[in-house]
């Protein structure tokens, strides 16, 4: 199974990107966590530039289709999801990309709930099935955890790893729908 994950953040002490980062190293081994690292490269959206013009799109694009499901940890600017995360989703909302494409969300922080709102509202209008028992927020804003210890803390390593299984969980029961 194939998840990519996707961090709104591009901070490099990024609470998000440590997240995925640690979900990738919690999986169990038939998971594959690839984590998305050109979020910051992609061009400011424009209609009217094709999205096969541009190949960091297309790339963006083919692994969305690619994955089996998609994991998005994004902080919380002025009430909303980040300006890079809403790019990227703009460029991929003319696209079959999240069509039926299993989401779950990781949220960093308690306090991030207009962020959280917004990204589900973005991924309902682009037909992206969010699974709500995969969604989870965290308290890792001001914990002062690492990477290495979101894997090393109980509670948050075991809500991760039930995020994860959860997300297999509903490919399970998509793929027998299909």
């Amino acid at each position: 199974m194939k998840i990519l994950a996707i961090s709104g953040s591009l901070r490099a002490a990024s609470h998000n990107t440590a997240l995925l980062r640690a979900a990738a190293r919690l999986a169990p081994a038939e998971i594959d966590i690839e984590l998305y690292r050109e979020l910051g490269k992609l061009p400011l959206f424009n209609p009217d530039i094709e999205v096969c013009d541009s190949p960091l799109i297309a790339n963006l694009r083919a692994k969305l289709i690619d994955a089996d499901a998609v994991l998005i940890a994004s902080p919380e600017y002025a009430h909303g999801i980040t300006g890079t995360m809403k790019n990227a989703l703009d460029w991929m909302v003319s696209t079959e990309a999240f069509v039926n494409k299993p989401v779950a969300l990781m949220n960093a922080s308690p306090r991030a709930v207009h962020a959280d709102a917004a990204l589900r509202e973005t991924l309902a209008v682009m037909s992206a099935l969010v699974i709500k028992e995969a969604s989870i927020t965290l308290p890792l804003l001001g914990s002062g955890l690492s990477e290495s210890g979101i894997v090393n803390h109980p509670e948050i390593s075991s809500a991760i790893r039930s995020s994860i299984i959860a997300i297999q969980t509903a490919i399970s029961h998509l793929d027998g729908r299909r």
